[in-house]
């Protein structure tokens, strides 16, 4: 209830690159769906990460009049193998040179990895995901792992 109102950037942790949120608001503002892997602050002075998967509404004119987000947290090898060493390295260039330049880091970044930023979260999420399951599985668990690979991952992981 003590954030009911308040911009996100009251939870905004220091080890947050801003230009990831710049990313993140030009798509919800463009009205495209967006999928960040976030590193928020407690009230207690803990931190906590968190994938959010954003929902747009839209009034009949196509006017977006509202966000709607749910959140999931991440598994602690995506982020320690993964997520902390990109964004420490966005953060050190937006210290050293500002956040142009971390964004063209960014870029090219996923430029290399020929992914979005949102195709390369929904891999690293995907691949932890499937190096959990530790059972093989049969015609029908394959069968039905198509099924749900339709339906797409994060309608999968945020179970909508």
């Amino acid at each position: 209830y003590e954030l009911m109102g308040q911009p996100h950037s009251i939870i905004r942790h220091p080890d947050m690159p801003r230009v990831i949120f710049k990313v993140l608001w030009e798509n919800l503002k463009k009205g495209n769906n967006f999928h960040a892997v976030v590193k928020n602050l407690a009230k207690s002075g803990r931190f906590y990460w968190v994938v959010t998967d954003f929902e747009i509404a839209k009034d009949e004119n196509g006017v977006i009049v509202n966000y709607f987000a749910r959140r999931r947290s991440v598994p602690q090898e995506v982020i320690s193998m993964h997520i902390e060493p990109l964004y420490k390295k966005l953060l050190q260039i937006e210290s050293a040179s500002g956040m142009e330049f971390s964004e063209k880091y960014l870029i090219g970044f996923l430029e290399e990895k020929n992914r979005s930023y949102i195709e390369y979260i929904k891999d690293l999420m995907y691949e932890n995901e499937k190096n959990q399951s530790t059972h093989h599985q049969s015609e029908t668990q394959t069968q039905h792992e198509e099924e749900e690979e339709e339906r797409g991952f994060f309608s999968r992981f945020f179970n909508r």
